[in-house]
């Protein structure tokens, strides 16, 4: 298995020049690429990413001899994760390859064979030794490595081929979670997790500092000083929802081994004027995405509701689906049993049995350790038939 650890690293000034130039390198060898391919494709030929590589190979020593300066991964690579991109397109699994830009896509590949660590040290070759704030904490076979800028710090990112693996979930338990806006998480257990909100905490300051930038000269060096500011506390902003997103999904891929979750569709959601910013906050998809792949190390089974699903509207006790519910009801009160809980709470109870629907032998043809299964909503809950006990 393929395993990647972020590192932040510790430049000086010299290796932040050669990183800021294998950046450039890389960017500007994805641009000439495409643009080749555009103007070969519009004169009627019928491009190849590699002819277009040998093209370029031809002429960089006499038209671009600054190349070799830096790592030859940086303007190889590139022709490599192009033919990627056309091929997600042309799968329609993504959209049409698009420019570079200075500044937004600042990134390098270096391959595996000229990568060596040595404890809290990386060698990148044509410039030595990088200091690390930490050591790799995976071992086993550097695949590759890929360095990055983010608000004006550089960071590497290291894939290591290791049969290292976390410790498998061993409890049994299962546990419905509910998604929401005032209450990150909520637990058919009736836990209760709040999300950090962490851009609505700062966003007097962002706003205040933007409107400070506006008042800038445009390329000035105080005005590259404060964009250098406001791009380290959007990088506050993503570590702090991170770090509630890795905690969470932690706790529950090593206390669950079966755990309900919704298909939000957060396009769907961001479309509420009044609530985007808060959705967006939240970070739903990014908890998604941990899940699944954290479930794939530790042998859990993720059951994903049906979107349709009234999971907020139905009554965990006797099944009853209410016609309406407000958003501002945080109660829920069953007008068939007259049950009174948290509406969160009562969601995730939903959840929880609504496993219960599939059969055990459809869990065990599609749900292995590791997987995910699509639970569909048939309107027949199986909760709804067993007998009641008085609320």
């Amino acid at each position: 298995m393929i395993r990647s650890h972020k590192i932040r690293l510790d430049p000086t000034c010299k290796q932040k020049t050669y990183f800021s130039k294998a950046c450039g390198i890389s960017r500007f060898t994805w641009n000439w690429a495409l643009a080749r391919y555009q103007e070969k494709y519009e004169g009627g030929e019928k491009p190849n990413i590699f002819e277009l590589k040998k093209e370029f190979n031809a002429m960089k020593k006499d038209h671009f001899p600054w190349i070799y300066e830096v790592t030859k991964y940086a303007s190889q690579q590139p022709f490599i994760f192009l033919r990627s991109a056309f091929s997600a397109f042309f799968s329609k699994n993504a959209k049409y390859p698009k420019f570079k830009k200075k500044g937004v896509y600042d990134s390098f590949y270096i391959g595996g064979d000229q990568v060596k660590i040595d404890g809290k040290r990386i060698k990148i070759p044509n410039l030595g030794w990088v200091r690390m704030n930490e050591k790799l904490r995976f071992s086993g076979k550097i695949q590759s490595a890929t360095i990055t800028r983010i608000a004006d710090l550089w960071f590497v990112s290291i894939s290591v081929e290791t049969e290292d693996l976390p410790f498998p979930c061993e409890n049994q338990a299962t546990v419905g979670v509910d998604l929401g806006v005032k209450t990150f998480v909520t637990l058919s257990t009736g836990k209760k997790i709040v999300g950090a909100k962490s851009f609505h905490k700062y966003l007097s300051k962002l706003k205040r500092w933007q409107r400070r930038l506006s008042r800038k000269i445009k390329g000035s060096k105080s005005a590259q000083k404060l964009k250098n500011k406001i791009a380290k506390l959007h990088y506050r902003i993503s570590c702090i929802r991170k770090d509630v997103l890795h905690k969470v999904t932690t706790y529950l891929t090593e206390t669950f081994r079966s755990i309900i979750i919704e298909d939000l569709d957060i396009s769907e959601m961001l479309s509420n004027k009044s609530l985007s910013r808060l959705i967006s906050d939240m970070g739903f998809y990014e908890f998604k995405r941990q899940l699944s792949y954290k479930a794939e190390l530790r042998g859990n089974i993720i059951y994903i509701a049906d979107r349709w699903f009234p999971s907020s509207k139905t009554c965990s006790h006797c099944g009853h689906i209410k016609k309406e519910l407000k958003l501002s009801e945080r109660v829920f009160n069953c007008d068939q049993c007259r049950l009174q809980m948290d509406r969160d709470h009562n969601a995730a109870i939903c959840l929880e049995k609504l496993k219960n629907t599939v059969s055990s032998t459809e869990i065990d043809a599609c749900g292995q350790d590791g997987s995910v299964v699509m639970l569909k909503y048939d309107q027949q809950p199986a909760w709804w038939k067993q007998e009641l006990s008085p609320v």
